[in-house]
């Protein structure tokens, strides 16, 4: 939740850049103040952003490659039956759990009623 906050003052915080840079700059047109030097050099603005992308895409490589391994792992699940308190046991994939339904480890789909209910262990 706060990324969620974080990120949306970021690009806030770079929209007022934005529209700042653009008023000085049509007031530098105009003759009203005098312009100044750039804070980066010309000549570094290219290799940053190309530093930069290249850094955006190795994270979001790296994030989907740790979620695509984090649904492959097998986790243990329990289905307890609310009327007789039976509890069965199975290995399933973290990924296959969709709703009242998932797919164990062996290739057995197993979907469950509505007066059981599942137990993941979330903390692998």
């Amino acid at each position: 939740m706060i990324s969620k906050l974080l990120l949306t003052a970021a690009v806030i915080f770079v929209a007022y850049l934005v529209i700042r840079a653009r008023i000085r700059r049509s007031r530098e047109a105009a003759g009203l103040i005098a312009s100044r030097p750039p804070l980066i050099p010309p000549a570094l603005i290219r290799p940053l952003a190309y530093g930069l992308l290249a850094v955006m895409l190795i994270g979001s490589v790296a994030y989907l490659v740790r979620d695509w391994d984090r649904d492959r792992e097998i986790i243990p699940v329990q289905v307890v039956n609310a009327n007789t308190g039976e509890v069965t046991r199975y290995e399933v994939l973290r990924g296959s759990v969709d709703g009242r339904r998932f797919l164990t480890a062996d290739g057995r789909e197993i979907r469950i009623a509505d007066i059981e209910r599942l137990i993941m262990d979330s903390d692998r």
